[in-house]
């Protein structure tokens, strides 16, 4: 299941208020979950010009939203705990894709390397280790899932192949990416005035 059907499935029914961060320049889902009849925004430095994104850090967001979206964005994030708490404020419900690049080893290495060398249209890096020097302090998916749970409780876990981020159409050995979604904790609360 792509990550597009993955937030339909896991959403609130249409019209919720949906907050897509790190949306990038290309502007994420939120077309998608506009033509499905939310009301979608995305966020992000680089997020593209139009009524549905403005070009902010998700930090500098407030409001209630009823879910927050994020395409492979959280390993980014520092301090951590801060920016998850900060989700957690936004809207009673988080989905996330991410990978688990600490989980890419030797074998998985190899494979990746050779198959990105036979495919020169592939738009990933050239190799895992070029992608590792560029990409330092990223945090390993344990302690990313350790941050979430902290402030949801886990309603879905999802593994599934990550590499066709990077190769396009491939069949690939790996299942380092990640499904995620959570509602919530009790003690998490929300930044939205009390009424």
């Amino acid at each position: 299941m792509g990550f597009t059907e993955f937030v339909l499935h896991q959403l609130p029914r249409a019209p919720a208020r949906v907050l897509e961060v790190g949306c990038g320049d290309e502007g994420g889902v939120v077309a998608a979950l506009v033509a499905a009849g939310y009301d979608a925004t995305g966020v992000d430095p680089r997020a593209p010009a139009g009524d549905r994104f403005r070009q902010v850090d998700f930090r500098e967001v407030d409001g209630e939203y009823d879910a927050v979206v994020a395409g492979r964005v959280i390993h980014h994030l520092v301090p951590l705990d801060d920016a998850v708490e900060k989700l957690a404020s936004l809207a009673p419900m988080l989905i996330v894709n991410e990978f688990a690049w600490d989980l890419i080893d030797a074998t998985l290495q190899e494979w990746y390397d050779a198959e990105r060398a036979s495919r020169p249209g592939a738009t990933g890096p050239p190799t895992v280790e070029q992608w590792r020097r560029r990409h330092p302090g990223l945090h390993p998916h344990d302690i990313l899932l350790t941050a979430l749970r902290a402030h949801y409780d886990e309603r879905t876990l999802e593994w599934l192949p990550y590499f066709q981020h990077w190769l396009g159409d491939v069949e690939s050995p790996d299942r380092i990416g990640y499904q995620w979604a959570g509602t919530r904790t009790s003690t998490t609360r929300s930044s939205a005035p009390s009424r």
